[in-house]
């Protein structure tokens, strides 16, 4: 088993969300920085798309599965997410740190939107030599609808399981996860809290208002209850990423099986 950390930094991390494919290159500069300040064992690293993928995917429809429209906005959906990858992945090279890039539109399939294979051999071995993965969500080909956006959530769960990661990081532009009614960070999720958490993620419609996180909380707490911890923390604080490597206090919502 290797000391394998997954980390995923969100694309409002690394891009301008308000202005199609543009990247915030200070901000995937010290990604980077950090990344190499703080690698100690095996890192698999998934970064959002951002503003990059998501114009082309709406304008042809890939949502709504493979047709005579949507197949024309595959190439140029990967093509955009790619070059994302191509930026982090300089930045890593320029910080000293040997990374190469995995494609899931050429390593998967997807089943009705979920990941139904994944070839991760390729992947092992990049770990075995030091190398760090660098994954992204992307456009994916459906048994089921022919075509459909794999988000990089989906890909942090999946590794982390497959791979038997030691603690799973997720970065984003806030400081953790938030309680909607009091308007507070959630420290700590625990199979003792999760039902009331629900509660916290809810608005007065009894809806979760921040567009699905309780589903992705509770597939983080499958993780946690195989062994595999979680910390949601803010990646635009400097330092954060550094430490959550190597294994500092990092300040943000731990996700912890008991």
């Amino acid at each position: 088993m290797r000391d394998l950390v997954v980390l995923k930094v969100g694309g409002s991390v690394l891009t301008d969300k308000n202005k199609s494919s543009t990247a915030r290159p200070e901000q995937i500069a010290r990604v980077a920085r950090e990344i190499h300040e703080g690698l100690s064992g095996g890192l698999v690293l998934i970064h959002g798309a951002g503003s990059f993928g998501h114009h082309q995917a709406k304008e042809y429809g890939l949502k709504n599965g493979l047709n005579e429209k949507s197949i024309k906005g595959i190439w140029p959906t990967h093509y955009a997410v790619k070059s994302l990858n191509n930026m982090i992945i300089e930045a890593l090279a320029k910080n000293g740190v040997n990374a190469l890039p995995v494609h899931p539109l050429s390593a998967c399939t997807l089943k009705d939107g979920r990941i139904d294979s994944m070839c991760t051999d390729v992947i092992e071995l990049m770990l075995d030599a030091n190398v760090v993965p660098v994954l992204h969500g992307d456009a994916v080909l459906d048994r089921e609808k022919g075509i459909d956006i794999l988000s990089g959530d989906q890909l942090v769960v999946y590794l982390a399981r497959e791979l038997r990661a030691k603690k799973v990081g997720i970065g984003t532009n806030v400081d953790g996860v938030y309680d909607v009614k009091e308007f507070n960070v959630i420290r700590e999720i625990t199979p003792g809290n999760i039902e009331s958490v629900r509660g916290m993620l809810s608005g007065s419609s009894g809806v979760d208002v921040t567009g699905g996180m309780y589903g992705k909380i509770m597939e983080l707490m499958e993780l946690a209850n195989a062994g595999i911890p979680s910390q949601v923390f803010n990646a635009e604080k400097e330092g954060n990423i550094a430490r959550f490597l190597n294994g500092g206090v990092c300040e943000g919502t731990s996700i912890r099986g008991e």
